[in-house]
């Protein structure tokens, strides 16, 4: 997933993912090149930690 795929999916803007990652909050994401992607199934595992649906 792009970062604006998470950020739809979340419901947060897109400055709020890179503030999380730079506190480590947050799904967990991984560079590729220069690019910043998810793993949907990271999204929903970090969601449901969350307590979230």
């Amino acid at each position: 997933m792009t970062v604006e795929d998470v950020s739809d999916y979340l419901r947060v803007p897109v400055g709020t993912l890179y503030r999380w990652r730079t506190t480590g909050y947050g799904p967990a994401g991984k560079r590729i090149g220069k690019h910043l992607r998810y793993r949907s199934e990271d999204v929903v595992a970090w969601v449901s930690e969350q307590g979230g649906a």
